[in-house]
């Protein structure tokens, strides 16, 4: 069995869905697929909630026909029969009957946030799952709210998932193809819950390693994982073949693609994840296995929003306990840190989220000092092969960036990354820098000294 996962662009127009359907079974394979909500339409749900939390209700009615008026034109291109056509208008007007109900509802609280804007899914879903059984497929739709869950610190329950899971896929083992939603779960107190912002791909991980899928299918409208960010650098180019612990960094270090939690639960049980082009399904796209290409350097990232804290104190000079009081501060605030440098009387930190900044520092300045904080920082992560015994990695590295203030550097913690910081205004200068020294120059010297 594989699980398939479209995302909103993919699923955004009624041709792709269509497309989705000739794609889920050009092969004789089992699936589950996993949908994401329409493109545009989480964001349409998010600004509708804003609006109620406002108490700005005109507003809000106004969103919802709005955003209404896109799916009443959607259906009617997406069907082919009046009987289609009919079940897909039936649950749009349910599904945004549902929304308005919420809406009305004051106060506007978290919990029913979390309900709109899970909308979105539910929609896709419902809708794509007419159009097969329109299509005489052999199908069904099974809610990810009857398996899906989180505890407490907003975890996934694998184990639950794949307990829940299994029951149910064994009480429809005739189904060719199940589909459900990608993102929405429920918490511990049984609500309507979500797993933030890119959350489908995590969906489908964890229903792939839940089931221990022969592989999971990330579809999307990229050709895989490119060696570097396309939008900034002309020349880049597909990665082929990536293992789990490369293309996690990637993913956490700014790669768009990929989610950055999907790589562990199809890691821990060791199902491939593939990422393929809706576009071009041809395409080969990017495989995340075990094993990887015998290339040193595979792909560069960049990070932004980055906050650089420097932390001084003479009580650290040959001392012990000092670093583990700097690192309870930001674990008491929940704030991950991605950087670390340390010297003798110092320690930097790097942070992505300022929520807690003015607390974090008010509670360093009880144990140091601190220096002015780096804001609008960028951090670029060079992913790779990089064991102890690998060469001149690190050279060439600095040598692409050596007209660029650095501001951090880290590596030796990980075999698959180092890392720098920058400020953010030289950061498309670095990535240009590093893709032109990195990948094209040294193929050129390649070349050049093999050439007969």
């Amino acid at each position: 069995m594989q699980v398939w996962k479209f995302g909103g662009t993919s699923v955004g127009k009624p041709e792709r869905m269509h497309s989705i359907r000739d794609l889920i079974t050009s092969t004789e394979s089992r699936k589950i697929v996993v949908l994401s909500a329409l493109s545009g339409t989480t964001n349409a749900l998010i600004a509708i909630g804003e609006s109620a939390k406002a108490n700005q209700d005109d507003e809000a009615i106004d969103k919802i026909k709005a955003l209404r008026d896109h799916y009443d034109v959607f259906v009617k291109e997406l069907y082919s029969t009046e009987a289609g056509l009919a079940k897909g208008q039936e649950i749009v007007k349910n599904e945004f009957s549902f929304i308005r109900s919420l809406v009305n509802i004051k106060p506007f609280t978290a919990k029913r946030e979390k309900e709109l804007v899970a909308e979105g899914e539910l929609l896709s879903t419902q809708m794509f799952e007419a159009y097969l059984e329109e299509q005489g497929e052999n199908s069904i739709l099974l809610p990810a709210l009857e398996f899906m869950r989180i505890d407490a610190e907003g975890e996934p329950e694998l184990s639950l998932i794949e307990e829940r899971l299994t029951t149910i896929l064994d009480q429809h083992s005739d189904k060719q193809l199940v589909i459900t939603q990608g993102f929405i779960c429920r918490n511990p107190r049984g609500e309507v819950d979500n797993l933030k912002r890119g959350g489908s791909d995590y969906t489908a991980s964890l229903i792939g390693g839940a089931i221990r899928a022969e592989e999971i299918q990330i579809w999307t409208d990229i050709d895989g994982m490119h060696n570097n960010d396309p939008r900034i650098v002309k020349r880049t180019f597909p990665i082929r073949q990536l293992t789990f612990e490369e293309a996690a960094e990637l993913a956490y270090f700014g790669a768009k693609i990929l989610h950055p939690s999907t790589i562990t639960p199809a890691k821990l049980r060791g199902v491939p994840v593939r990422l393929k082009n809706t576009m071009q399904p041809d395409a080969p796209g990017t495989l995340i296995a075990t094993k990887s290409s015998d290339r040193e350097i595979k792909a560069i990232a960049a990070k932004d929003n980055i906050t650089a804290i420097y932390v001084h104190s003479t009580r650290m000079l040959n001392t012990y306990g000092f670093l583990r009081r700097v690192f309870e501060i930001f674990e008491k605030y929940k704030t991950p840190v991605d950087m670390v440098t340390t010297s003798e009387v110092s320690v930097s930190v790097t942070i992505d989220n300022n929520e807690h900044l003015d607390a974090i520092s008010a509670e360093l300045r009880e144990i140091a000092d601190l220096e002015e904080h780096d804001r609008d920082q960028t951090i670029v992560c060079i992913v790779g092969n990089f064991s102890a015994d690998k060469e001149g990695i690190a050279i060439k590295v600095l040598e692409a960036l050596k007209d660029i203030p650095l501001r951090m550097i880290s590596y030796g913690a990980s075999e698959h990354n180092l890392s720098i910081l920058i400020h953010s205004s030289l950061k498309d200068r670095a990535l240009n820098a590093l893709n032109e020294r990195l990948f094209y120059y040294e193929d050129a010297m390649k070349d050049i000294f093999t050439a007969p």
